[in-house]
């Protein structure tokens, strides 16, 4: 028999209400928790396409001394910033009052400092495809990641990123998260998420999720990008965990 997945989340809700449960906007992100649906991939396919990328990765992070970085110099103010005045600085912070931590003289440290503070957008596209919803993930490559391919967000840059300062490519899907409604999509999570504050001063993200209408077109540009569900990433979260990117981690933490 035919699987019909909206008949099934109206069981799932009319269960609910049965049993006298809440049943708010997010309860179909619970439903979709609950199951591998006929016809989605299992873990095991989507952890040998991931398996696969790592293995064929050819970035290397080489360490070389910080004053034979290309672009990056000190500046009048001591910090270490890039010529085009983009991306971060390393600033060196004098650390006082900390009456409440381990090290209660102080102490000294650098900080990574995004220029505006403000350091990007992380955004995760959700798009129904025979009624049930995916989620599009990339596996990215990072030269500071472990095992440098993590699966992460549709979408993962720095605004300069965003505005090419690094001379590169567009990154890919930008435009849907800059202009959601010009583009069919959804705003369904909007909101801005602060960083780790032990390494990166002030820096908070544009953590989004939206809805790309089921009828539009979306090309995929490589085979870095594909759609899982809400239960594959969970999964992948609960026993794979350090394949999953924190980034999409926190966007999953919403729902």
């Amino acid at each position: 028999m035919e699987f019909d997945y909206k008949q099934k989340l109206k069981e799932f809700i009319h269960g609910l209400h049965m049993q006298n449960l809440i049943v708010d906007e997010f309860v179909e992100f619970k439903f979709e928790s609950l199951h591998n649906f006929p016809g989605t991939e299992s873990i095991k396919e989507i952890k040998d396409w991931y398996l696969a990328l790592r293995k064929n990765s050819t970035m290397v992070a080489n360490r070389v001394p910080l004053n034979e970085l290309k672009e990056w110099s000190l500046d009048e103010n001591g910090s270490i910033v890039h010529s085009s005045g983009e991306f971060f600085r390393v600033e060196g912070y004098r650390i006082i009052g900390t009456d409440s931590r381990e090290v209660q003289k102080g102490w000294d440290q650098p900080f990574l400092t995004q220029e505006g503070f403000d350091g990007g957008i992380l955004g995760l596209v959700r798009k129904r495809i025979n009624d049930i919803p995916f989620y599009l993930v990339e596996a990215k490559e990072e030269p500071g990641n472990y095992n440098i391919v993590q699966i992460s967000t549709t979408l993962q840059a720095t605004f300069s990123n965003i505005k090419r300062a690094h001379k590169g490519k567009k990154t890919n899907f930008s435009d849907l998260f800059l202009n959601p409604e010009k583009n069919n999509c959804k705003v369904l999570i909007d909101q801005w998420t602060s960083e780790d504050g032990g390494r990166l001063f002030n820096k908070r993200n544009r953590s989004m999720l939206i809805e790309l209408s089921e009828d539009a077109d979306i090309e995929l540009p490589n085979d870095r990008f594909k759609w899982i569900t809400l239960f594959n990433i969970k999964e992948l979260i609960r026993h794979e965990n350090a394949i999953v990117a924190p980034h999409l981690r926190g966007i999953i933490s919403f729902i």
